[in-house]
């Protein structure tokens, strides 16, 4: 097994290069052949049908999951070597933060989590807390519990929560799974604010394109047990859709010139 031996030169225009990487689990090939380069600063989308790998290729980027063959560096790293400057939200960030908890208190943990023992928060800490809550313009309820808040104030708080550290790279999971249209809506909306004020890379696990088409660069398309990359032009295809997910997807255009995806 490989453990990314490739010195730590630093790579501050890559928030990622993968060089010919395989991962296996369980004995299983999970996906080979990933050669790609995701430059820093852009809003990537990873997409593949359900059991292509996503969770894993997540895990082999927060360095959770060696790889088998190949290299991977990771804001100029190997994985791990940086998750301080990872902010990461996994579907299930509710169930994490508690819900009893105070809204404030979880973006809190954003920093507090990361250290070992008990330790008074100071008066920075605050500071970054408030910014952070001013950014995902979730001010007016932060001092309501995680279970009194909507779908929508959730992932606010979640995303709160990760900017709280004012990572390089943002990693979101589903992160539109469980809104409705208007909240998806102003969900895409900051994360384009976010990744211009922040200067952050996002990168975001989904099922539906959709909504992000109007803020993607580019996506990590996982098909025929491969890991590929491309601009999201190239990605956004009726042939290469229909064949990622198993049935026929059509590409159209709105009247406004926006593309957009429809299976038929």
């Amino acid at each position: 097994m490989s453990d990314n031996p490739a010195p730590d030169n630093p790579a501050p225009d890559n928030a990622l290069v993968f060089d010919d990487v395989s991962v296996v689990r369980g004995g299983r090939l999970i996906w080979s052949e990933g050669t790609f380069t995701i430059p820093a600063g852009g809003i990537v989308a990873v997409i593949g049908s359900n059991g292509s790998g996503k969770s894993t290729l997540l895990q082999v980027i927060l360095g959770l999951l060696p790889v088998a063959s190949g290299t991977v560096r990771v804001l100029g790293g190997r994985p791990g070597a940086h998750n301080d400057a990872i902010g990461y939200v996994p579907q299930d960030y509710v169930a994490g933060a508690g819900e009893a908890i105070r809204a404030r208190d979880a973006v809190m943990l954003g920093l507090t989590g990361r250290r070992w023992g008990l330790r008074r928060t100071t008066a920075a800490d605050r500071a970054r807390v408030a910014e952070a809550l001013r950014a995902v313009e979730a001010d007016e309820f932060a001092d309501r519990r995680v279970s009194q808040l909507s779908g929508g104030q959730r992932q606010r708080i979640a995303l709160a929560n990760a900017l709280v550290s004012r990572p390089r790279l943002l990693i979101l999971d589903e992160p539109l799974a469980a809104l409705d249209l208007r909240n998806q809506q102003e969900i895409v909306g900051l994360l384009s604010r976010l990744n211009a004020e922040y200067d952050v890379t996002i990168l975001v696990v989904a099922h539906d394109l959709n909504p992000l088409l109007s803020v993607l660069d580019s996506a990590v398309y996982l098909l025929d047990g491969h890991a590929h990359h491309a601009a999201i032009d190239q990605v956004v295809d009726a042939d290469l859709l229909t064949h990622l997910y198993g049935t026929t997807v059509a590409v159209a255009n709105t009247l406004q010139g926006q593309m957009y995806m429809r299976a038929t």
